[in-house]
């Protein structure tokens, strides 16, 4: 690869079909690359949920992320292009996490021009009101999407029977990074914040991995 090449960004942020703004490749990322970490302010479970205590449960917007039982990211503060790589169900990316670190993996090959997008598996809770696969809608165009950016796909009532969801999911295929860690860490402290919805590690795989 030529230096010029390498010089190059490798990411850009501009408008998103899906949402906002969104980041796309600058150039081929290549499968298995880590493409950036996501950072920001690092909150406790109940700092986050103080700070957004106010915010207006029909706003999904928020730049949260649940690192484990302890941690909540905030990107919207100290936050860098990583909180604007928006949801989708069939994403190209996924989230790793490292030593307490939140990093982006390229999942797939990814072309100069295209989306990037990893599943933000945001977790349901009793308490959510009905509307909520409405107020979490996911409009990533996947020939996969479920619909909604929550996760598990269908809700269910307080006897724990499926309810109908907004839009069924092609696959119902259990997230490789849907592991206990991440996923439970999540699940154990969502109070007010964004809602009570946040990215959660979402398909965020634990890893001991050296690089």
């Amino acid at each position: 690869m030529s230096s010029s090449v390498s010089k190059q960004p490798l990411i850009k942020v501009r408008n998103s079909r899906i949402h906002g703004r969104g980041v796309f490749a600058a150039r081929r990322i290549r499968k298995g690359t880590r493409i950036i970490e996501y950072v920001g302010e690092r909150l406790s479970h109940e700092a986050a949920d103080k700070r957004y205590e106010d915010h207006d449960p029909n706003d999904n917007h928020t730049f949260l992320f649940i690192v484990d039982k302890k941690t909540v990211i905030d990107a919207g503060v100290g936050g860098n292009a990583a909180r604007f790589i928006n949801h989708s169900c069939d994403g190209n990316c996924e989230s790793v996490i490292e030593k307490g670190r939140v990093w982006i993996e390229a999942t797939r090959t990814i072309q100069p021009g295209q989306e990037l997008g990893y599943d933000y598996e945001i977790g349901r809770e009793p308490d959510d009101p009905d509307d909520v696969d409405e107020i979490f809608a996911c409009r990533c165009g996947s020939p996969k999407c479920r619909g909604t950016m929550l996760w598990p796909p269908e809700r269910t009532d307080k006897k724990g029977k499926k309810k109908a969801s907004a839009k069924k999911p092609a696959t119902e295929q259990v997230k490789a990074g849907q592991k206990a860690g991440a996923k439970s860490a999540g699940q154990a402290s969502r109070g007010k914040a964004s809602g009570g919805k946040a990215k959660q590690g979402p398909g965020a795989r634990q890893t001991a991995r050296r690089r």
